[in-house]
């Protein structure tokens, strides 16, 4: 039992730390070998109908127990990991007890997740969503301490000669996406830091769901009552809350088979395996040795400022590189260039791939993924309330190369179809139009035409503001038929801080 504790903890870690990096990973290098994670989560893959994935957890589940939530899950690792860091101090590491499953509050809120996973209200099933959560924390909180790093990096090897790295900006796409991060961090961390699995055993959907399968493990966590002498350390290091030492029972629906109780357990009355038919433990692996030796301290009522100072210095640390992040508003180092100014669209731009609103609205779960691996800086979280922290798309910093389709390939919901470069090439997302007033020609009587000679369409050409005067400028004429809604247009216009020409989305994309 020892070595398959290790085992997963091994797993467990890699996974982390990997799709930890896909979130960070603005090159896109690991989504080519490990993109393959996200599309495992168990939400992701019930939205995209991958049947063999969700069978092969449910059947992990029916075997195993919850590893999911200790081993998969990188939310679970991450309250795993903040209470491994809580347990350091003496007088906290057996801080744990067990406590009955708030039955009412993990299945109403289970009801509430299905109402509005039916009905695609898809601002609450983002909210509870754990790999989704666990990815608007790290695109939101920890990138822009990544990305301030690597700019330094970049900064240090320019001046060698070298161009390993290169600049990122850092920009808070969404304040109220960013504000949502900081209180979902807030909320499962102190949680973790105090309780261990509290959130997972009492908020999380995904995990309520598994909890089902969980009771009908063939393998569990077992008690030998003529080895039991009662001294209630296995509880006491029970994360999960679910170790009723008194009446030698265990709450299988809320184990995640971390393998605490019985690495702890000095009698040897704790094991991993399935039952003979006396009803005691086959162990699945040698016997359960005592790892530690430590007495139990006394807990004490001294105030810790630890997790507050952690919590300060984090959000301090993100807040300063987001401010300090230097803005390109010079041109040539002279002339000051004023920010452009997202336009009031009618209909929000969805990503190539995503098809239609309505589809990206019931699948998308707002892990912020495709926001994360966008090259161009154009997705980012909505802010509409019904589809608040879905992707939307907007062209002040870039525009939709139509040779890029990184949004699509990394979508582990299906909300973002896969399609090839050609597919995105012919895919309508909106269709550009012309505002008169602000266009240069018509403000400053100066010739432009940067619209028409950066439409990689075709859809714009420029005609003769007067037809009668052979000498008149020339204004943009938009094809609606053939204009794909790249934003390349509106972008390139070098009127500010409003484009003289924008992109107004389609409800359903179409083909041209």
């Amino acid at each position: 039992m020892i070595m398959l504790r290790k085992t997963r903890i091994i797993l467990a870690v890699a996974v982390f730390v990997l799709i930890t990096g896909l979130f960070l990973d603005f090159t896109g290098t690991l989504h080519v070998w490990f993109g393959f994670l996200a599309k495992i989560q168990f939400l992701p893959a019930l939205l995209a109908l991958n049947v063999a994935i969700v069978v092969v957890l449910l059947l992990l589940t029916l075997i195993f127990g919850r590893i999911y939530c200790s081993v998969i899950c990188p939310l679970g690792i991450f309250q795993d990991l903040v209470s491994h860091v809580s347990s350091f101090r003496k007088k906290k590491r057996y801080r744990f007890s067990y406590s009955p499953a708030r039955s009412w509050l993990r299945y109403g809120l289970l009801a509430l997740f299905i109402v509005a996973l039916i009905a695609g209200v898809g601002s609450f099933v983002a909210l509870l969503a754990p790999y989704s959560a666990y990815g608007r924390i790290v695109s939101n909180l920890f990138a822009p301490i990544y990305t301030g790093v690597n700019n330094l990096m970049a900064m240090f090897a320019e001046r060698i000669g070298s161009y390993a790295f290169y600049e990122r900006d850092i920009w808070i796409r969404s304040l109220p996406t960013f504000i949502i991060a900081a209180v979902t961090f807030v909320v499962i961390a102190v949680l973790a830091w105090r309780d261990g699995r509290t959130y997972c055993n009492t908020i999380c959907p995904v995990g309520t769901v598994l909890s089902f399968f969980a009771r009908f493990s063939w393998l569990k966590v077992r008690i030998d009552v003529d080895k039991c002498n009662k001294c209630s350390l296995c509880s006491r290091v029970c994360k999960a809350s679910c170790i009723d030492y008194k009446n030698h029972r265990v709450d299988y629906s809320r184990c995640v088979v971390c393998g605490n109780c019985i690495g702890n357990c000095h009698k040897e009355a704790i094991s991993y395996g399935r039952p003979d038919k006396e009803g005691k433990t086959s162990p699945t692996n040698e016997m359960a040795a005592s790892v530690s030796n430590s007495a139990m301290a006394d807990s004490g009522s001294t105030t810790d400022t630890s997790r507050r100072n952690f919590l300060f210095g984090l959000f301090a640390f993100t807040a300063t590189a987001a401010i300090a992040q230097e803005k390109k508003k010079v041109d040539g180092g002279l002339a000051v260039i004023e920010d452009k100014v997202a336009p009031d669209r009618n209909t929000p731009l969805t990503p190539p791939g995503s098809m239609s609103a309505s589809n990206m609205a019931s699948h998308c779960t707002g892990c912020q993924l495709c926001v994360s691996v966008c090259p161009n800086d154009v997705l980012r979280p909505s802010g509409d309330i019904m589809r608040l922290m879905q992707p939307t798309m907007s062209y002040e910093r870039g525009y939709c190369r139509p040779e890029c389709t990184k949004c699509s390939s990394v979508c582990p919901t299906g909300a973002i179809r896969p399609i090839t470069k050609e597919e995105k090439s012919s895919i309508q997302l909106g269709h550009a139009v012309w505002i008169r007033k602000n266009c240069i020609p018509v403000t400053d009587g100066v010739s432009c035409g940067n619209c028409a000679r950066h439409c990689p369409s075709g859809a714009i050409s420029m005609v003769r503001m007067d037809k009668n005067d052979p000498h008149s400028l020339r204004i943009p004429a938009v094809n609606t038929s053939r204009c794909i809604g790249c934003g390349a247009c509106e972008n390139l216009c070098p009127a500010r801080p409003f484009s003289a020409i924008y992109v107004e989305g389609h409800e359903v994309h179409s083909v041209v």
